[in-house]
């Protein structure tokens, strides 16, 4: 089946309709404007209906009428502009006059991610309310952007993970063309876009798929509700519908990056899993498009076989989440030991999250009760994604509250701790908006359903998510328009005080990341990493090109001052930053500008903080880097996309 699902203007005064209701005996096309008609589909192969229609063209409302009573929304309609339960609008999918000519995306590598939800990010909660702010992010040292689900969901409040018409976007966001725009001036200050997209379920408001055809397994059921059919009967057509879903937001809206939500809960045991078909589709069409695209998954399972090549029985995703690192920081920086923090605690998890990248590598589990995950030590750097807060980890929480909550702002040298140990990581470091200065707003969980039965659902689900973290009161009310006004961001505080200083003190570490080699190259091949239990203190030593660029990292997690002596090459060695000085409002800084070692140094280390040394390289040394670059670039010179 090669057409297009869904409503395709055809550009010489007719529609294409094409939909999958196995379901239904008959299915007709009801255009309610501009001029209303309707027209009874033909039933094809597999269950599919089609029709092609004159008089209709872009901006025109239609539903479908299953079996002459049921009147519902295309579940491929490309526009929702009165929400989840009114008619679809047909959409030119190619009028938009995109301005990213030469845009070919960016090298997973080089990707520095901002997470961002659309609605809070700005007063106007508008994809065109973000343009504005692209420059300062860019001026930050971002490198992508990622949008949190963008598909359209019930009413105009939400964090998008019920989302219910997964082709459709967002109305109250700007629709279709916002985002375009907003894609369009991202690209043209060279900034990819990840978007978060959701396979594991449907939200349950205006949820009508049943009614055409099985795409829910009643053998799997989510947390969210029942599972998509990708392996029983008629499956097939189930896994077509989210191929085509992908393709059309790495084509028609040119995003650079897909991240999958929560692909642990997708059940499907065929051989050939719709996870695989999917990553050999994308594979497929930036070969065809000569463009870098990825898959990035979203995963509590702590295994590999995500980011495992095809050919080894993986999925061949290009990076996927890793929460153990931030639990791992977390612990560390707040002291918190409740709910899955329960399995982290000392440096030395941090010391593994760093050397190998997932923790729990199949040791027992205390949260989980259970042996847990696998190891990841031979997974590239570049395949994990690392945080020290994202929307789930502040969300999630009782309350929505930050980092700069949990840690002092006043003193505030957990934050620039956490900002240090993510960014200057061997991974794909990703920051949640406003986490640069250190916003003071929660993120809080918000919905806007129509059927009170279904927000006391929501709070009581709620109420029992919170169950195993002992946090105490009762929390925001998700259905108050004031728990989503809390939540939006305040961008004037970037500016002011201490939160202008943290800012700096991020593009400052942004900017040594990009500017030294050994830290630009994310690799745990060449890094050597050794934790001080007793004095809650971390060393970490990177190098690229036989030591042509090379940099000491030392961390203290402690309250106390630290004293640590480390194996350290002999040379000189010059400090980069200190995160006790003064000019980032620190106690003040007894680290001397250069380190001479001769083998290992002694350091004393202030409470809460770190500082970056990088060594100049020998004669000798440069040689070998100059060879080894040489070498690099012989092996690399026409190859394919990454």
């Amino acid at each position: 089946m090669s057409l297009t699902l869904g409503a395709t203007w055809l550009g010489d005064g007719r529609c294409r309709f094409l939909v999958w209701a196995p379901h239904a005996q008959t299915v007709e096309v009801l255009v309610l404007a501009p001029q209303p008609q309707t027209a009874i589909m033909e039933r094809i192969e597999r269950g599919y209906y089609e029709a092609i229609i004159a008089g209709v063209g872009p901006g025109s409302l239609y539903v479908y009428r299953l079996d002459g009573s049921h009147e519902r929304p295309d579940p491929a309609s490309r526009f929702q502009p009165q929400g989840v339960h009114g008619p679809s609008q047909v959409v030119d999918t190619q009028a938009f006059e995109w301005g990213d000519d030469g845009w070919s995306g960016l090298p997973l590598e080089s990707y520095l991610i901002y997470e961002l939800h659309v609605g809070t990010f700005t007063p106007e909660g508008t994809f065109d309310g973000a343009i504005p702010h692209l420059d300062d992010l860019k001026d930050l040292g971002v490198t992508a952007v990622e949008l949190m689900p963008v598909a359209q969901f019930p009413g105009a409040r939400n964090w998008g993970y019920d989302g219910v018409y997964p082709f459709a976007v967002q109305a109250s966001y700007g629709g279709p063309d916002g985002l375009r725009r907003l894609i369009n001036a991202c690209h043209q200050r060279e900034v990819a876009v990840v978007l978060d997209v959701v396979y594991n379920h449907l939200g349950p408001e205006g949820n009508y798929f049943g009614d055409f055809g099985p795409y829910f397994s009643d053998r799997y059921r989510t947390p969210w509700g029942l599972g998509f059919n990708f392996d029983g009967p008629e499956s097939d057509e189930v896994v077509r519908f989210f191929v085509e879903n992908a393709i059309e937001w790495l084509t028609e809206f040119h995003v650079d990056a897909l991240r999958l939500d929560a692909i642990h809960s997708i059940v499907d045991l065929c051989a050939r899993p719709f996870l695989a078909e999917l990553s050999q589709a994308v594979r497929t069409l930036a070969q065809r498009l000569d463009r870098r695209v990825y898959l990035i998954a979203e995963s509590n399972l702590n295994d590999v076989r995500v980011i495992r090549p095809p050919q080894l029985g993986g999925f061949g995703f290009d990076a996927q989440w890793n929460d153990d690192f931030h639990r791992a920081l977390h612990t560390l920086l707040t002291g918190e030991r409740n709910g899955y923090y329960c399995d982290f605690g000392g440096v030395e998890p941090l010391a593994k999250a760093l050397t190998e990248g997932f923790v729990y590598s199949g040791q027992y589990s205390r949260y989980r009760r259970r042996r847990h995950g696998n190891s990841s030590r031979l997974i590239p750097a570049h395949r994990l994604v690392v945080f020290a807060q994202n929307h789930d980890q502040v969300g999630n929480r009782m309350l929505g509250e930050r980092l700069s909550a949990l840690v002092s702002l006043v003193s505030f040298e957990g934050l620039k701790l956490a900002a240090g140990t993510t960014i200057l990581s061997p991974f794909i470091p990703l920051l949640f908006m406003g986490e640069e200065y250190g916003e003071t707003a929660p993120f809080q969980y918000f919905v806007d359903h129509s059927d009170p039965a279904l927000i006391e659902l929501v709070r009581e689900g709620r109420r029992k998510d919170f169950a195993r973290f002992d946090w105490q009161g009762d929390p925001p009310d998700p259905a108050e328009e004031s728990t989503f006004l809390r939540s939006r961001l305040n961008h004037a505080l970037a500016g002011q005080g201490l939160h202008r200083v943290l800012r700096g003190f991020y593009k400052e570490l942004i900017a040594l990341r990009k500017r030294l080699p050994c830290l630009a190259r994310p690799s745990k091949e060449d890094m050597a990493v050794r934790a001080f239990e007793k004095e809650k203190a971390l060393t970490v030593r990177r190098w690229v090109g036989a030591g042509a660029s090379e940099a000491l990292m030392l961390f203290n997690f402690g309250d106390a001052p630290a004293s640590v002596r480390a194996p350290v090459p002999a040379g000189e060695w010059q400090k980069h930053l200190d995160s006790a000085e003064e000019r980032w409002h620190g106690r003040g800084s007894s680290i001397p500008e250069t380190l001479v070692s001769e083998g290992e140094v002694a350091i004393n280390l202030s409470p809460k903080a770190f500082a970056l040394f990088a060594r100049a390289p020998g004669a000798h040394e440069v040689m070998e880097s100059l060879r080894t670059i040489m070498l690099l670039s012989t092996e690399t010179s026409g190859s394919a996309l990454p």
